[in-house]
């Protein structure tokens, strides 16, 4: 019995990182923008501290290394990691770029999720800020429903079509008062 178990467990954790594995993360924010812009989707700036923060930990392991989020965030967004660890070395760039991200987003405190559209001008990535999330109890489906309602996103289960219009138009009107940053 105790070998069925002890399989079980191995098959489960082998699933979570290939489930965890099938997601592309960017680290450059220029590249991240440029296929956020070429794809259509938002870009998912996620401020973590890999090495260190617990509930940034607690996060991707009850959310993002989940099958429910893979499937969601392939469709949905463009998944940027921005790190700010500890004990791992970085390259002069990273460190530069992600401390440039971490004031231009006035982000405090991780993890923190900010959703947005970017442009490329002159040199410059342009963001639209369209909302911001953290660590929410609850799994999966819960965080999932959250990001989609900052994303202007409705379930197909949950509204009738004329009631997704309206829906649609109270998060549009969200989202054009969202906030501008720069990244030099």
């Amino acid at each position: 019995m105790k070998k069925i178990i002890i399989a079980l467990l191995l098959i489960s954790s082998t699933l979570t990182t290939v489930t965890a594995q099938e997601l592309t993360w960017e680290t450059n924010i220029k590249k991240a923008a440029d296929l956020s812009n070429k794809t259509h989707k938002p870009m998912f700036l996620f401020f973590t501290g890999s090495d260190w923060c617990g509930w940034c930990m607690r996060l991707q392991k009850e959310v993002f290394n989940t099958p429910e989020f893979v499937s969601w965030a392939k469709q949905n967004v463009v998944l940027v990691e921005l790190d700010y660890p500890r004990r791992t070395p970085q390259s002069p760039e990273i460190v530069q770029q992600n401390a440039e991200l971490q004031q231009a987003f006035n982000v405090q405190g991780y993890p923190t999720v900010w959703f947005a559209n970017a442009t490329n001008k002159d040199g410059k990535v342009n963001f639209s800020q369209l909302g911001s999330s953290g660590y929410v109890a609850g799994g999966p489906g819960v965080w999932i429903a959250g990001a989609n309602k900052i994303l202007g996103i409705v379930a197909k289960t949950e509204a009738a079509p004329e009631q997704k219009n309206s829906s649609n138009n109270k998060e549009t009107k969200k989202t054009t008062t969202s906030k501008k940053a720069t990244l030099k």
